[in-house]
């Protein structure tokens, strides 16, 4: 009973990878870039919390006599008129995927103090060993669920006419490759780990049934 799985071996691993894609993909700004070969591009590029413009004219304006250029918080107070275009910036589609993205690090981040849990302190021997792996499983799968929602909603409306400049020459960057990575890799690491909760049930239900058995053959025995 003090051998874990090689479910949960590899379930481990590919959370390990899941934390790092998923973290660096809510952080960094690369989810839609420029291409770099166009050098009259306005967007160079954007993530969820940030946007980094080249030169981007104010939409509201149509004489366009202001222009936003360099990196920015997308809640940016301090620069004068980007609380004016916020709404640009961030449209509804934004919302959602900022939402269910957010989501999914949270869940990410509440798994990473059960793995450890998990790696360093419980053993297969432990009375709640498979609660946590359980609610661990459950975890991962609605942070895999809620990432891969919101990389379908940014992948459906974020390169589409209307909104970003230069919609032709833009395309998904890395960032996004990350978060779609590690969406999925949410999603193998619940799989893992409900399947190592099932292992680890039917061992402790063997063990009370040799258990049983044992004391029954003492008791004839006697």
């Amino acid at each position: 009973m003090k051998k874990r799985s090689l479910a949960g071996n590899i379930g481990l691993g590919f959370f390990a990878l899941a934390l790092v894609l998923v973290a660096v993909a809510f952080a960094t700004p690369s989810w839609l870039v420029s291409d770099y070969r166009i050098t009259g591009a306005n967007l160079d590029r954007l993530g969820l919390w940030s946007h980094c413009f080249r030169s981007l004219p104010d939409p509201q304006d149509p004489y366009e006599r202001r222009f936003f250029v360099g990196c920015r918080w997308v809640y940016d107070p301090f620069t004068t008129g980007y609380d004016k275009i916020r709404g640009f910036l961030i449209p509804d589609f934004m919302v959602a995927t900022q939402f269910f993205f957010t989501v999914c690090f949270v869940c990410v981040l509440i798994s990473a103090i059960l793995a450890l849990l998990y790696f360093l302190c419980c053993g297969p021997d432990m009375q709640r060993f498979v609660l946590l792996v359980t609610v661990m499983a459950i975890i991962l799968l609605v942070a895999g669920i809620c990432g891969g929602i919101a990389v379908i909603i940014f992948a459906s409306t974020a390169n589409k006419k209307g909104w970003m400049p230069g919609h032709d020459n833009n395309f998904f960057g890395w960032s996004f490759a990350l978060a779609v990575i590690g969406s999925a890799a949410c999603l193998v690491s619940s799989a893992l780990f409900f399947v190592d909760a099932y292992i680890q049930k039917k061992k402790k239900d063997e063990m009370k049934d040799s258990q049983m058995r044992f004391e029954l053959e003492r008791e004839v025995k006697a």
